[in-house]
């Protein structure tokens, strides 16, 4: 708390003794969930925006601002869905992703999809109830499976806006953990914060 203060005096926030004071306010988000405003026209987001059902995709609500980020996936039943990257201005009714540049994509064949080509595979495929994490550290994104990592990684998006990006298919349905994870992220990463905006 001390630090605080000290930064808070270094940079004018907080007058010495005089009267002269100025509020810090932090804004308080709420909490990282699925984007109903950034998602497919014929996609259904439930449970507090951390299931996604129906046909086409849908982004998080935060972009990824840290240094390590980690965020889990349940593959509540199976069909057609992929999970990973994206920047924020893919199109969320155009599935499957990672057919463009915009997107970096882990599918149901455990194949890792960018621009229309396959980039990487999983040494292991994900089943029903199976749960995908994925670690990103601003250079590559890693995938573990039911709290193992997979040793599989792909180098991701450089500079701009990434967000967490999901699509569903053919009955498939994904339940996603920005936080209580399933599984302890790997050592250094932790879930996804909002940049914090000092007023």
């Amino acid at each position: 708390m001390l630090g605080l203060c000290n930064f808070c005096k270094s940079y004018g926030f907080w007058g010495e003794g005089d009267g002269d004071k100025t509020e810090l306010v932090l804004q308080v988000h709420p909490p990282v969930t699925l984007d109903t405003s950034r998602m497919g026209d014929e996609v259904v987001v439930i449970k507090n925006g951390t299931r996604l059902c129906g046909s086409g995709g849908c982004l998080g609500t935060a972009s990824i601002v840290q240094d390590k980020s980690y965020f889990e996936v349940k593959i509540q039943r199976e069909g057609t869905w992929g999970v990973g990257l994206s920047s924020g201005t893919l199109d969320v009714n155009k599935i499957p992703f990672g057919n463009d540049k915009l997107s970096w994509v882990l599918r149901e064949d455990g194949k890792i999809y960018h621009n229309s080509e396959a980039i990487g595979n999983l040494p292991e495929v994900p089943r029903e109830s199976d749960v995908l994490g994925l670690a990103y550290d601003h250079v590559e994104i890693s995938f573990h499976l039911n709290g193992k990592p997979l040793n599989a990684s792909v180098r991701g998006p450089k500079g701009g806006a990434v967000f967490p990006a999901f699509f569903v298919d053919k009955d498939a349905i994904l339940d996603v953990f920005f936080s209580n994870f399933q599984f302890v992220p790997p050592s250094g990463f932790s879930r996804i914060m909002y940049e914090q905006t000092i007023l």
